[in-house]
């Protein structure tokens, strides 16, 4: 009976086998691999061996009697160098009664006509209940394509590395040598640099030698800029360009980025403007050398690509601000050549130019680009460019800055409370205009625009007539019409020399220096407009004037007044008032009379006349004229006030029309008569 069940058994797990023989045949067809098996005796012991006819064909080998199916046939071939260990896997296999142990090993055969090749074989016996082999069935495979593959690959992996190291140091060998070349080359520059400046500043050279000497000057400072180029590039390949995260004056910044380019391009005969969109703040912390570089990159290559006649510009816009961070971006415009798209994706290339040739218009190191990419990178910012060949490119920078906590002024005493000061702007341009009301305002003050000289001359007067000053004036330079030095010098005729006025400009203003501060230019500030440099140059302005000595008052004793005035209570009170000063006051109880009063004495007599605008017989207005027409040696220098409730910018043009001084308004305030008073008869 025992025979009979174990019978069962083993036709069971031959069927089995055979199962799985003739998958593992599919398998090996499909792989082209070779297959062994081997089976086992009760003992443990390896009763027979099978080679398939492609493992033998693997090997060289055609027929059983060429590679009989016994172990030693393998086990022969196997190379010195690897037989220990691969007999010792395929015993510790077999003897793993637990079986969870797989053959899988890599060797060496020596094949009948091809010399060593190299293999694989993986396995894995099949086990009775009690752990002893039945079974040892393996795959076998040629790897020798692929280990040859993974030399190569190991030899270039090498090479490669080898190579890399040895661009590194050389890398690092030309970043030295440059470093050290910059370095050397540097300090001869500064001495002929300084040297040809000292020279040039001698009165007695010859126009020849003074030619000669500017042109070595400006070939030194081009050459000192291509090492700097160069040196930058090293820093940058190296890794050893740092960028700040410091606290710096965005508005000086920009001053120094367009003091240099308005420079460059009124000597070139271009048009230069810079502007501002949004909240622009005054200060940022951030890398401010770096980020003047690249502007000046940009807006150098700008004008160097642009012919004359053309115009470059720079906008900052204020695009986003998120935790404490603004996003900014910078857009550089120019009219000049353009760029090819074929040359397009090659313009942050190192060393790359669209013109190579040396004798080319506009030839360069081709190092200023990719340097300010580089410097817009490592400042986590993008540039993008886009151009038109002859018409022109725009560059456009995005980066983000921390934003300071704090507001501008901050910190800082004035005399003047800002939510109190008067300030008009004069500009042509209606934007320029509207961002000095949105940058002024985040100071607290409230200013009033105008878009020409000439109307800011007629308002200029009309506020003067009522005593009612601007605190400041800020005028563009550069306006049809009247220019801001023009303007300037009318409104000082107007108003003297008590209020600030700052010109504003985005160009060099040296040319006009002398002429501005003729005609009563206090100082200049730079475009776009920041609130802290206009109240800096405003805080230097008003201190000087109140450190100027001061006029001498006038006298008010005994001066006579002729007041004209047809209510009887309002004559009684400004009487009392002027009284209290000691004036002698003569009261004509309207137009007429007064005009009869002051023609019936001598030239001098009356000091000053009040007159009211409206009277019975005869209004001041028409006084005024009647006055100003007689042949008295006096009828253009004395003072002339009118005293009215008639408020209106038109009222008060009428009466400067009609030749009146001053324009008080009913009530009179004391203080303002005396201040009113004491200024035009100072003069």
């Amino acid at each position: 009976m025992e025979h009979t069940i174990e019978s069962k058994e083993r036709d069971a797990l031959y069927a089995q086998l055979q199962n799985e023989a003739a998958s593992l045949d599919t398998i090996h067809e499909m792989l082209g691999s070779g297959k062994w098996t081997m089976d086992f005796d009760e003992l443990g012991a390896v009763a027979h061996v099978n080679w398939s006819d492609e493992f033998r064909r693997m090997l060289g080998y055609r027929n059983k009697e060429g590679f009989p199916n016994v172990l030693d046939s393998w086990s022969n071939l196997l190379h010195p160098d690897d037989k220990e260990r691969v007999l010792r896997e395929f015993n510790e296999t077999i003897a793993d009664y637990t079986g969870k142990k797989t053959y899988d090993v890599q060797y060496q055969l020596l094949t009948k006509n091809r010399g060593y090749r190299w293999y694989r074989a993986v396995g894995k016996p099949t086990r009775r209940p009690d752990g002893s082999p039945i079974t040892y069935v393996g795959v076998f495979l040629d790897i020798t394509d692929q280990k040859d593959m993974l030399n190569k690959l190991a030899q270039q992996q090498e090479s490669l590395n080898a190579a890399l190291q040895e661009a590194n140091q050389a890398n690092k060998a030309k970043t030295v040598f440059l470093s050290n070349m910059s370095h050397e080359i540097r300090t001869p520059m500064n001495a002929i640099i300084g040297l040809n400046s000292i020279a040039l500043s001698d009165p007695s050279i010859s126009t020849q030698t003074r030619e000669y000497l500017e042109k070595i000057g400006i070939s030194a400072n081009h050459l000192l800029g291509i090492i700097n180029d160069i040196l930058d590039m090293s820093r940058i390949e190296s890794g050893r360009m740092i960028i700040k995260g410091e606290e710096f004056s965005f508005a000086k910044m920009l001053e120094q980025v367009n003091t240099i380019v308005s420079g460059q391009c009124n000597d070139k005969g271009l048009q230069y403007e810079c502007g501002t969109i949004g909240h622009v703040e005054d200060h940022y912390i951030g890398d401010e050398t770096k980020l003047r570089q690249a502007l000046i990159n940009i807006l150098g290559n700008a004008v160097k690509f642009t012919p004359k006649g053309g115009s470059v510009s720079l906008t900052v816009e204020d695009v986003k601000r998120l935790n404490h961070q603004a996003t900014l971006r910078f857009i550089i415009r120019d009219t000049g050549i353009g760029i090819s798209e074929e040359f397009m994706p090659r313009i942050f290339d190192t060393f790359s130019q669209e013109d190579s040739s040396s004798t080319g218009d506009f030839g360069s190191t081709g190092l200023g680009m990719p340097i300010t990419k580089s410097i817009v990178e490592l400042m986590n910012g993008q540039i993008e460019v886009e151009s038109k060949k002859g018409e022109g490119t725009t560059f456009t920078v995005t980066i983000t800055l921390a934003q300071v906590d704090r507001e501008v002024g901050e910190a800082e005493e004035f005399e003047l409370d800002p939510h109190e000061m008067s300030v008009l702007v004069i500009d042509d341009d209606r934007i320029a205009c509207e961002h000095a009301q949105l940058v002024l305002s985040h100071l607290g003050i409230t200013c009033k625009t105008v878009l020409s000289g000439e109307e800011a001359v007629e308002l200029v007067k009309i506020r003067h007539a009522r005593r009612d000053d601007f605190d400041l004036l800020l005028v563009d330079w550069k306006m049809p019409g009247l220019d801001g030095v023009e303007t300037t010098r009318r409104i000082r005729s107007i108003v003297g020399n008590n209020t600030p006025i700052i010109i504003l400009t985005s160009y060099n203003w040296e040319d006009i220096e002398d002429e501005a501060r003729e005609a009563g230019v206090d100082t200049f500030a730079s475009k776009p407009l920041f609130a802290c440099a206009v109240m800096d140059e405003f805080r230097m302005a008003f201190r000087k004037k109140q450190s100027a000595p001061a006029k001498p008052k006038a006298e008010f004793k005994g001066r006579r007044v002729l007041l004209a005035e047809d209510v009887a209570i309002n004559a009684e009170i400004i009487m009392m008032v002027l009284s209290m000063r000691e004036m002698v006051v003569e009261h004509a109880q309207n137009g007429r009379i007064a005009v009869t009063m002051y023609q019936s004495h001598d030239s001098g007599y009356y000091d000053a006349v009040l007159m009211d605008m409206r009277m019975p017989e005869m209004d001041g207005l028409e006084a005024t004229r009647t006055i100003r027409a007689t042949n008295q040696a006096d009828v253009k220098t004395i003072p002339i006030i009118a005293l009215t409730a008639n408020a209106f910018d038109e009222d008060v043009q009428r009466s400067m029309q009609a030749g009146l001084n001053a324009h008080l308004s009913n009530p009179v305030e004391p203080d303002l008569l005396f201040e009113t008073l004491e200024e035009l008869l100072a003069e």
